[in-house]
């Protein structure tokens, strides 16, 4: 679960924090994405509660709030008929001359189609595809739904750990997990077992960029999923000419891990940029580049190179701590699982669905995509998550979303393989706004100048407070789909995504914004 300012000359010209600002603000791993080497990055609450357990200091940089500059955006009122004009000069600028725009703007009352461009279109939608999934798993599970995790006694006394992909699990839950079982008189465990085989298929989509899985929100996605997934790690400069330090929120990750250590501490003030690479054939760390001595602590984190080994060794700690020892672990497929001793579940399927998408957490999207899975018989050979997309696609269809509209293969975003129309999104936004869920599901999307990956966009605007919407960045692709709430005019839906730009994420980000800033003073006249 995981980051300018820019000045550019023409219209609406503006300062913005980028669309990961979610690292900034302590609260996501993970998606929209950007490259491990670019240490900017920061990593999830959940991740850094973790690290901060191990007393290490953490720095973070300013995050520059939006304002607004230009005398369209401080208008009072922007008339319908108007708009149109607006959104058009916006867009046929010369800076945006390579750049291909897909917007859709409606009316959530009426349906009236205040503006479109390039609507029913495919575009790179980004983390706007957890729109899809987080619709689909509120209709298919309900806002109630757990996650259990479960241990099971065996007949030779063994125990059987079986994970069904609770996405949430941490530390803090093996040690309830270990809690139980002292309390049942165990005392020690001959065999300790990791079952993973709820979630079948590959942990890392195909379509998935190399650089993406080496970083925590590229992280695999299996049944027994521990923290994330994720390592933490911080480096800390030496004296000069000395290797930069690293030490591990675990410290016992630092027997799992060979590290190759090219970086070093230069002097006072010099430039300090450093690049992190996880090996995909092994678990080998590569550290290049340098940092002054004065620099604070720079913290990151990796995906772990196997999840399930990770799981059981993390467990046999806590049963450790809890007086239980255990003489060997394994994996293993299978069991009865007749007699469950122990129990763990995962929050309210309410508050995954926050997790995801005011934080845009790629790990918890690709769960709750295989986890729509649950009610479906699996043959050896299936794919969960590839049966997780045509639940979702069944249910989309039954909300009145033309599935001929999207074509997607993950749940995050993550892949360059999903294609969406602006058109597909609204319609979902406009469902689910007339659905009994509508606002439990508002409710899991960023406002705007407040939570989630829209903290610390459009604040002291009129956009703040009223605007609900999910934020989407990759490369070249950049998109923002939710609801407008304006006190002057109907509510509206609205999609918009750029993609095929050179220009910077910054600079097309705050075209958008301004656009939905002009949304926002929309008025009746």
């Amino acid at each position: 679960m995981l980051f300018g300012s820019l000045s550019t000359g023409g219209w609406l010209d503006v300062l913005l924090c980028s669309d990961r600002q979610t690292r900034q603000n302590n609260i996501t791993a993970s998606s929209e994405y950007r490259s491990l080497s670019m240490f900017s990055r920061k990593i999830s609450l959940s991740l850094l509660l973790l690290f901060l357990g191990t007393h290490i200091g953490i720095t973070q940089q300013a995050v520059k709030a939006q304002t607004p500059v230009s005398p369209a955006t401080n208008t009072k009122s922007v008339c319908p008929a108007q708009l149109g004009t607006f959104i058009d000069t916006a867009i046929n600028r010369p800076l945006f001359s390579r750049a291909r725009w897909g917007i859709l703007v409606k009316n959530l009352v009426s349906t009236q189609t205040l503006y479109s461009h390039d609507a029913e279109k495919y575009f790179i939608p980004a983390s706007n595809t957890k729109l899809l999934t987080t619709a689909a798993a509120l209709k298919q599970l309900g806002a109630d739904f757990r996650i259990r995790t479960s241990v099971y006694q065996e007949a030779d006394g063994s125990l059987r750990v079986v994970g069904r992909g609770d996405p949430s699990l941490k530390d803090a839950q093996l040690t309830e997990l270990a809690k139980q079982l002292r309390q049942r008189g165990i005392t020690q465990v001959n065999n300790l077992i990791a079952d993973d085989s709820y979630f079948q298929g590959e942990v890392v989509n195909s379509s998935w960029q190399w650089e993406d899985v080496q970083a925590d929100y590229g992280a695999p996605v299996n049944s027994l999923i521990l923290n994330e997934n994720a390592a933490v790690l911080t480096l800390l400069p030496q004296t000069v000419g000395k290797p930069l330090q690293i030490k591990w929120a675990d410290p016992t990750e630092a027997y799992q891990w060979r590290v190759e250590n090219n970086s070093v501490t230069v002097p006072k003030d010099e430039p300090g940029v450093v690049e992190v690479r996880r090996d995909l054939k092994g678990a080998v760390l590569h550290l290049q580049g340098q940092l002054p001595v004065n620099s604070p602590p720079e913290i990151t984190a990796i995906a772990v190179f196997d999840p399930t080994q990770n799981f059981l060794r993390h467990f046999r700690q806590s049963l450790a701590a809890a007086g239980i020892s255990v003489q060997q672990k394994s994996s293993a497929v299978g069991g009865n699982n007749e007699r469950e001793i122990a129990a763990i579940e995962s929050p309210p399927l309410s508050e995954l669905l926050t997790e995801t998408n005011i934080n845009s957490n790629n790990l918890f999207a690709e769960a709750l995509l295989r986890t729509l899975a649950y009610k479906q018989p699996l043959t050896n050979n299936q794919n969960t998550a590839d049966v997780g997309l045509k639940v979702m696609q069944e249910t989309l269809t039954q909300l009145g979303v033309n599935p001929n509209s999207y074509s997607v293969v993950d749940g995050s975003g993550l892949s360059r393989k999903n294609l969406i129309s602006p058109e597909a999104l609204v319609q979902i936004l406009q469902a689910i706004a007339a659905s009994p869920e509508a606002k439990l599901f508002r409710a899991s999307l960023p406002v705007a100048g407040v939570s989630g990956t829209l903290k610390n966009r459009f604040r002291n605007t009129s956009a703040q407070g009223i605007v609900q919407a999910k934020t989407g960045t990759l490369r070249g692709a950049i998109a923002l789909s939710g609801y407008i709430e304006s006190p002057q005019y109907e509510p509206l839906a609205f999609s918009i995504i750029v993609n095929q730009s050179e220009q910077p994420a910054n600079t097309i980000r705050q075209a958008i914004d301004d656009i939905v800033l002009l949304l926002t003073q929309l008025r009746h006249c």
